[in-house]
Order: C-alpha cells, then sequence, then structure tokens
C-alpha cells in the first residue's frame, strides 16, 4: 500500500513538473491570427512571438500562423467573435489601428466581445516640430492654438479621424480646446511619418504627429525638436532627453502598441494561462532582442490592467472622434 502511495506521488510530481515547464496556452494546438496579409506588422508580431514562445518552451509546439486580411482587422475580428469565442488555443495580433477602428465604430462590436492579454512593445506616438520652430515645448504650441487653430498645418501618415491625427487632438483636448476649435486645426495627410516630416523641413507643413520609430534618424540628427513623447514615461537609453506630455502637464498617452486578444468567452484559467506565458516571453532577453531589433521600445501590459487600458483608451477614441463629427 505504502509503495502504491509513493508511485502515485511521483506521477503526480512529474505531471506538475510538466504543467510547471510548459505553461503555455490551453490546448495542443496553439495558433495566432494576424488580421493581415504577410509582410505587416501584424504578421510579424505573429510569427515572432510564436516562434519565441515555441523556442523558449513556453508552448510546447509550433504556433500556427493563419493570415486573415480584411478591413484592418475587422474580417479576423468578426471570425472570433462569431465562431471561436471559447478557443482556449487562439491568440489574435492586435494594435492601436485595430483600437481606433473599434473606437469608430467600424468593428462588429465592441472591445468587450474579446478578452485582451496584453501588449509586448510599442513605438510611441511624438509631437515634433523643425529644430528651428518658434515653438520650444509643447505648451507653446498649444497656447499658439488655443490662440488660433490655424495657427499651423500639422500632418502625420494618417487621415483625418485617424491615429495620428487624433493622437495630436488629444493633447489639444487636454490643453482646454473644444470640438469647434479642434475641427479647425488644419491636418494633412502623408505616406509616412518620415515624407511628413521630410515636408515639414521643407517649410509645407509646422508640425508632425507620428511614432518615433519611423523618424528617429531626423531627431538623431538634430534636425527636429520633439515637443512632447506620448509615452507614460520617459524613455529607455538614447531618447531619455525627450520630455513627455505628462510631464508638460498633459496627460495623453499615443502608443502605437503591439499585443493581443483572444475570445471573449474563454475560461479565466484559459485567459490567466495566456497571459502568464505572455509575461514569461516579455521577460526574456530574446523577446527584447527581436522588439528592438523592429523599432518597438519593450513594454508590458497585461491581464485586467491591459483590459482596462483598452477600454479607457477607446473610450477617448470614440468621445474624440464624436467631438471632431468623425462619427456620431
Amino acid at each position: 500500500m505504502k509503495n502504491r502511495h509513493v508511485r502515485t506521488g511521483a506521477r503526480a510530481a512529474l505531471l506538475l513538473a510538466a504543467t510547471l515547464a510548459v505553461s503555455g496556452f490551453a490546448g495542443s494546438k496553439p495558433e495566432c491570427i494576424a488580421p493581415a496579409a504577410p509582410g505587416g506588422g501584424w504578421d510579424f508580431t505573429c510569427r515572432t512571438v510564436g516562434r519565441l514562445l515555441h523556442e523558449l518552451k513556453i508552448v510546447d509546439r509550433p504556433v500556427q500562423v493563419t493570415n486573415m486580411p480584411g478591413a484592418v482587422g475587422a474580417v479576423a475580428f468578426a471570425h472570433v467573435a462569431e465562431n471561436r469565442s471559447k478557443d482556449g488555443n487562439l491568440i489574435v495580433a492586435a494594435s492601436s489601428v485595430g483600437m481606433t477602428q473599434i473606437a469608430q465604430k467600424r468593428y462588429p462590436g465592441d472591445a468587450d466581445r474579446m478578452r485582451w492579454l496584453g501588449m509586448l512593445g510599442a513605438d510611441t506616438g511624438v509631437v515634433l516640430v523643425k529644430a528651428d520652430s518658434p515653438y520650444k515645448t509643447l505648451g507653446d504650441l498649444m497656447k499658439a492654438l488655443k490662440a488660433d487653430p490655424n495657427a499651423a498645418v500639422t500632418g502625420g501618415s494618417s487621415g483625418a479621424g485617424g491615429y495620428d491625427h487624433l493622437r495630436l487632438l488629444l493633447v489639444a483636448r487636454a490643453a482646454g480646446m473644444a470640438g469647434p476649435d479642434l475641427r479647425k486645426i488644419r491636418w494633412v495627410q502623408f505616406d509616412g511619418g518620415s515624407t511628413a516630416v521630410t515636408q515639414m523641413l521643407g517649410g509645407h507643413i509646422g508640425v508632425v504627429t507620428t511614432d518615433l520609430g519611423e523618424i528617429s534618424g531626423f531627431v538623431e540628427s538634430g534636425q527636429v525638436r520633439v515637443l512632447g513623447a506620448l509615452s507614460p514615461d520617459r524613455l529607455p537609453g538614447k531618447f531619455a532627453g525627450l520630455p513627455t506630455a505628462r510631464e508638460q502637464g498633459f496627460d495623453v498617452v499615443g502608443l502605437n502598441w503591439r499585443g493581443f486578444y483572444t475570445g471573449g468567452k474563454v475560461t479565466d484559467g484559459e485567459y490567466d494561462t495566456m497571459v502568464g506565458g505572455l509575461k514569461r516571453l516579455y521577460d526574456s532577453a530574446e523577446w527584447k532582442k527581436a522588439a528592438e531589433q523592429s523599432g518597438l521600445t519593450p513594454n508590458w501590459v497585461g491581464g485586467k490592467e491591459f483590459e482596462a487600458y483598452v477600454r479607457k483608451s477607446i473610450a477617448d477614441l470614440r468621445s474624440l472622434s464624436q467631438e471632431i463629427g468623425v462619427i456620431k
């Protein structure tokens, strides 16, 4: 009898050890949906994270990557909501782009149709001007725009109502500007942040809002001045000297983050396992290296904190979009 209990205890210990060694997703066939064609940011997120999850033994078999392009992520969102809401094997690549689409009611449902797992990294939004601009601080620019919304022509890589535009308007709203004046701020769309900065250096516009990673060379060369980084805190490393909007009195965070959601009906246990697996990946040196090579600043917000962050961001973007007439 004693030997049988010993053998039973030994088997239980081995099972526990195996569970701890591979604390990956709930099922045996982990999958990541990239809501776009191969080659884009969502595809990179799925393939890089999927590879590292397996290499680091966070999951015990390779992660299948499924590309599901369509309507800026809305097709994948609808597929998960309608067909795979309880799938504990599934994660879906997400970013600030999708968050803006949800805010503007371009997805089939709101944030609560999904469970939001975490962000692993982000490119930081910045508001910048030419090095010789009369605007020395974010406060200088906001003061000028409050006095005259046409004081400066602004631009970035999104259209009116897109994320670059809304990030600037969030700062302006934090400065006390209201809907009628926010709508008067002139905005020009360019093909990318670098193009916008080039046009600014040529004197065609006065202010650019975009992602730091895309235009970091202009910052390092001294050709432009960053009035405010839209990060929660000062950035690490070579950009630690950039002032944040928050420290200048404008409580705005504008990260172009990379992360994941899963179906809205997965169990709490499955959700916690996914969040824990992604956090283990985030803590690895391998992820830090991969993120930095792709121009992302490693940044972890996970679980309930991430769900709260997504919901607040969507609410802010939705109210602003209504205020400027993008949606009703």
